[in-house]
């Protein structure tokens, strides 16, 4: 061992969470290193000239759930951080029906009576109701949850005061609550609403890289995760970062290296090293070592437990909640470089309404159809997409005049019944082309450029076990103190010095960044104790 392989802490993965992480530790004073088994860092959180001139988020696409105070504590402003409004959110129907959500609750309360006065009405009621919700909720994705294992008297009255928190939420708060983290969001939407364009715009966070749709009773919370987060203090807002997410983690990576962190890429992490029951450091797949005290994991729990140690070392109860953890990747995503601006009949000159969201799934039905195929191990023959023409936010994204166009595809899931994600990649692409042609007539003429990014591409590029984008489903019971195994909840392993900060970790996935900010604050409670 020498002075240049010896640090205080080591965090394996280069990813939003293990930079956030690392950034903590090395504001804190440790000597922090970072490796990333890629070139560079920024795990799904990465954009990429993939054609001369357009940049592509070619994974994650958006930032809401990142938690605000990390954007303070890292300094992430000084260091080129730079979140831009996506103002508008398009849903294109059928027969020329659409809707149009913009910045302003009243416009959108107007835009709604167009199609139905009385969903305009119950609008302004559920809004009101679910911040509400989110507003008590928010606690509780901040705070590193109570181990339900533990009989440790400090444990039992966390959960005891936790269970009074709850109770002491208002009637209506706590009924909302209920009903979304243990029932389908289409059972919520349809006791408000009646038209199903309004349904569905709604209802298509619920199934965001989920093996659920909307009328699955896991979809209430996904929903619900999804509404968590906010841009400008608002619920439910989003952002775009300048330059896309890898300008977000190339700001995270600048804020690490100001505190004096260090990065080394090309650096795959084979194994843990362990002495005594007490990790010692890392082995990397090039047989070189690093030293330290502290390690911390931003993988997720499948290779954090099974991959990177030896699961057979470990408590039997934790191997097995692992081994049942799902993961169950079903979403991909498919880029466009286009030549101009896509058209919707009868909006011809409106192109507002490409910056923000455009959601191409415009009823229940629709999403519960695109579902049916996954389940039946397919793609969707015509999938919901999330559809985002960045362009229009950044204009750096493409070149002048022409733009990029961003497709989160619902569903692709991971384990195909009859065939490969090798052979299927250029069918999907083709499905996902034919949905946008539907509501965009002439769309395939203003193709440069197509990538498709199966969930096949997501595991083999990022790592990330069966192409889950949130490192395991966002389901109640692979949430809060369940996630990833109940009495491994924080952050901590049965491996002493050894710790966990991926998105398989509380509060969960999305560029949310809260699971390496609490695992560092976990650490450093543990050495201050120590």
């Amino acid at each position: 061992m020498t002075d240049t392989n010896k640090y205080d802490a080591i965090v394996i993965g280069g990813g939003h969470n293990g930079l956030v992480n690392a950034g903590y530790l090395a504001k804190g004073g440790l000597n922090t290193l970072v490796l990333e088994r890629r070139p560079f860092v920024g795990g799904a959180a990465i954009t990429e000239e993939l054609q001369p001139g357009y940049k592509f988020t070619t994974f994650s696409y958006a930032l809401s759930l990142l938690r605000p105070d990390i954007v303070q504590d890292l300094n992430l402003v000084e260091h080129g951080m730079m979140v831009l409004p996506m103002h508008y959110h398009f849903q294109p129907g059928f027969n020329g029906e659409y809707l149009i959500f913009g910045p302003d609750t009243y416009e959108n309360y107007h835009e709604i009576a167009r199609v139905s006065p009385e969903d305009a009405e119950a609008y302004m009621d559920f809004g009101h109701v679910m911040d509400r919700v989110c507003h008590a909720m928010k606690p509780l994705v901040d705070m590193i949850p109570p181990n339900s294992q533990s009989d440790d008297p400090k444990e039992l009255a966390r959960v005891t005061e936790l269970s009074a928190y709850m109770e002491g939420l208002d009637p209506d708060v706590q009924e909302m609550v209920q009903r979304l983290t243990t029932g389908s969001v289409a059972d919520v939407l349809d006791e408000y609403f009646e038209h199903e364009l309004v349904k569905s715009m709604i209802a298509s966070s619920a199934i965001i890289g989920s093996k659920c749709g909307p009328r699955s009773l896991e979809s209430g919370l996904v929903w619900l995760f999804h509404k968590m987060g906010e841009y400008d203090g608002i619920f439910g807002e989003w952002g775009f970062h300048k330059g896309g997410n890898g300008g977000f983690t190339q700001a995270l990576a600048r804020s690490f290296e100001a505190f004096g962190g260090t990065i080394q890429t090309d650096a795959a992490v084979s194994h843990v090293i362990r002495k005594d029951g007490q990790v010692v450091g890392v082995a990397l797949e090039n047989g070189d070592e690093f030293y330290a005290d502290t390690v911390v994991s931003a993988l997720d729990p499948k290779r954090t437990f099974t991959q990177l140690v030896d699961p057979n070392e470990l408590p039997n109860d934790l191997v097995e909640a692992i081994s049942n953890f799902k993961f169950q990747g079903t979403a991909a995503k498919v880029n466009f470089a286009l030549t101009d601006l896509p058209t919707f009949p009868g909006l011809e000159t409106r192109t507002d309404i490409f910056q923000g969201f455009v959601n191409m799934g415009p009823s229940i039905d629709y999403l519960e159809e695109a579902f049916a195929d996954a389940e039946a191990g397919r793609f969707s023959r015509r999938p919901f997409l999330d559809g985002c023409i960045q362009s229009t936010i950044d204009p750096d994204m493409s070149p002048p005049g022409k733009h990029i166009m961003s497709c989160f595809v619902m569903y692709a899931p991971y384990h195909l019944a009859e065939s490969d994600w090798d052979s299927e990649r250029e069918s999907l692409g083709d499905a996902v082309q034919q949905v946008v042609e539907e509501f965009f007539p002439g769309f395939g003429e203003l193709i440069e450029h197509r990538e498709v990014v199966t969930p096949l591409d997501i595991e083999r590029l990022v790592g990330l076990t069966e192409g889950n984008i949130f490192q395991g489903e966002l389901f109640a019971d692979q949430m809060f103190m369940n996630r990833p195994a109940p009495g491994w909840n924080q952050y901590r392993t049965p491996i002493k010095g050894y710790y966990q900060c991926g998105s398989g970790t509380h509060p969960g996935g999305c560029v949310i960044g809260g699971p390496g900010k609490l695992a560092a604050k976990q650490i450093f409670g543990d050495l201050a104790v120590a």
